[in-house]
């Protein structure tokens, strides 16, 4: 028995130093990130001193008007003390506001920096995060989470602050006035310490629980409120499941939210109890002191005074520890996405792309995807689950090939043979594993990654549109394209006629995720996007897939003006395409098993062969 609680100790004694090891780093990087804001810093405890002190002004100012002004009978004081008593109000009001002014400035600035800094560092994350991370929980760590720590500037920053120097204020005065009745009013206070530090971890827990589940409760809304996820909700007649789901973790929400609240009712009910006590006590034994002649009237009167203006500010100090780690909590969350290194990096040396056609070389090429542990994290992912060990097989295997500037090169291959992961590490949504990715013969590792987003223009089978513009959607590709541009774009791409037919033109608002346009007008929308980008490589991921007749007809046509003396690497879904191309590469199992033209391959009599008559015949 004396084992177990030995070895229960150690471990609450591991867990209590980790978690203040995480603590202390949290709070060192949040004055790091202070630190441009230091003359503001310095500016804001100036006007809290300030507020501090004329705090206590008031109350001596009632001391001197009871006895030297009320019981001397002397109106010409009390006169005066009034006019001052005034006017202190109006000087506390006006700092007050000054001090306000400071607080929010510094808060909502680091706030800034701090939520710029995630959207930024986000944006950088490889397509892995993008693939594992849900949107509506990483969505809440920019909004929610970032709130939080911006609650902690404005409010508990300041409060912290300027509670520690009004009790410092506070005590000092009342000791001077009567060290008794001082310690006798503080007798009750350390009663409530202990109660406070457990207090201060128990919300920690609910906090971070409450958190989680607000921001899988925004997982499930931003899943389901787009078009796609309610479309499946509807022909799979599950809008009950959901609604019972989403009510399960709204009641786990609504009860932290009750316990959380409760908790502070309760402790706040204790300490304000403490301050009742303790004004009695002052009463008692200050008016007895009174009534000896120890003590003047007034000088009790300030020192109630002053008790009140000292609870308050022990009483929010006494809670400091639960609003700290509740602030460090959202701060621990947003340095935790911070902190999640980038998978593809840009070198310090990297130069610009080439100019002109660019030739892609693999040499030797291996890839595997990347692990959870990798690229996400599992807060991030409220179902996640271990890792099978597929998905640290390697995809491809040894792949080498040289597409020549200008060559259009179709990949084919049976399903999961590693066409889209090698498309994929030509604009460098992934690294290799081993060997070469090279673009107009420089190794893609040393390119800047903005020069290869520039030489590279890719579209995929799904083509992803915005909820904006026809013409918003077009200039993605190139922000400065005028609407003469955008036209010849999409004359190329076999589009004009459908946008000069909508009545709002390119204003035509096109849905989310483009859902109020077919298959057919999103693809050929997107080869205007590509058209306008104007890449030296096209990088084609099956784009014809899924279309019927008509719009693989008027897609395919585009292709042809795409494509022309552009370098092209396309995943081959039609037999014209591979008739077409200047050079087959067909992939199985990750790895290169035959190449030539078509001609060439139907010679040979191998995989090719066998894949033409099963599919492409």
């Amino acid at each position: 028995m004396s084992h177990d609680w030995a070895a229960y100790r150690a471990l609450t004694r591991d867990a209590s130093l980790k978690r203040r090891k995480v603590g202390r780093a949290v709070v060192k990087r949040v004055f790091q990130y202070a630190r441009p804001y230091r003359t503001l810093v310095i500016l804001f405890l100036i006007t809290l001193v300030a507020v501090s002190l004329l705090t206590v002004g008031q109350p001596l100012l009632f001391q001197w008007i009871v006895d030297s002004g009320i019981s001397a009978g002397n109106a010409r004081v009390v006169t005066i003390g009034a006019i001052l008593v005034a006017v202190l109000a109006i000087a506390d009001a006006g700092v007050g506001v000054i001090a306000r002014w400071f607080s929010s400035r510094i808060g909502e600035g680091l706030i800034y920096d701090l939520r710029t800094e995630v959207f930024s560092h986000v944006q950088k994350q490889s397509i892995a995060f993008f693939t594992r991370a849900q949107t509506g929980a990483l969505v809440s760590r920019v909004n929610s989470d970032v709130i939080g720590a911006q609650q902690a500037f404005t409010s508990t920053l300041g409060g912290v602050v300027g509670n520690v120097i009004s009790v410092t204020i506070v005590l000092i005065t009342m000791f001077i006035l009567s060290w008794q009745i001082t310690l006798l009013a503080l007798i009750l206070l350390p009663l409530f310490l202990l109660p406070a530090r457990w207090m201060g971890r128990r919300l920690q827990a609910l906090t971070r629980e409450q958190m989680q589940l607000n921001a899988e409760l925004s997982t499930q809304m931003t899943e389901r409120f787009n078009v796609a996820g309610a479309l499946l909700v509807k022909l799979f007649g599950r809008p009950h499941d959901e609604d019972a789901n989403y009510r399960g973790r709204a009641s786990r929400v609504r009860d932290i939210g009750i316990s959380i609240a409760m908790a502070n009712r309760w402790f706040f009910t204790a300490l304000i109890l403490v301050a009742a006590l303790a004004t009695a006590i002052t009463y008692g034994v200050g008016g007895n002191f009174v009534v000896m002649g120890t003590l003047s009237l007034g000088t009790l009167l300030a020192l109630v005074a002053l008790l009140g203006q000292l609870y308050g500010p022990l009483t929010a100090l006494s809670n400091v520890r639960v609003d700290v780690m509740t602030a460090l909590v959202s701060f621990e969350r947003v340095f935790e996405v911070l902190d999640l290194k980038p998978l593809v990096v840009e070198s310090p040396t990297a130069i610009s792309a080439p100019s002109g056609p660019l030739s892609i070389e693999f040499t030797d090429v291996t890839f595997r995807y990347p692990t959870a542990e990798e690229v996400s994290l599992a807060s991030l992912e409220s179902i996640a689950r271990p890792e099978s060990v597929r998905s640290h097989d390697l995809i491809l295997r040894g792949v080498s090939f040289r597409v020549e500037p200008g060559q259009l090169v179709a990949l084919v291959g049976p399903s999961g043979a590693g066409k889209t992961t090698i498309t994929s590490l030509v604009p460098r949504l992934y690294d290799p594993t081993s060997g070469q990715v090279k673009l107009g013969g420089v190794d893609i590792k040393d390119l800047t990654l903005d020069s290869v987003h520039a030489a590279v223009g890719m579209v995929t089978q799904d083509a992803h549109m915005f909820h904006d513009t026809i013409r918003a959607n077009l200039q993605y590709a190139r922000p400065e394209a005028t609407d003469a541009d955008i036209r010849a774009a999409c004359e190329a791409a076999q589009i004009q006629d459908l946008v000069s037919a909508l009545p709002d033109g390119l204003d035509t608002v096109v849905g989310d995720r483009g859902h109020r346009l077919s298959g057919g007008e999103k693809q050929r929308f997107a080869l205007a996007r590509l058209l306008l980008k104007s890449p030296a490589i096209v990088v084609l991921d099956e784009a014809t897939a899924h279309l019927d007749s008509e719009s693989e007809y008027a897609v395919q046509k585009a292709l042809e003006v795409a494509l022309v003396g552009r370098t092209s690497l396309v995943i081959a879904h039609r037999l014209s395409t591979v008739r077409n191309a200047d050079l087959i590469l067909v992939i199985d199992e990750g790895r290169v098993v035959e190449s030539g033209t078509h001609e060439e391959l139907l010679t040979a009599q191998g995989v090719y062969s066998d894949l033409y008559q099963t599919q492409f015949r």
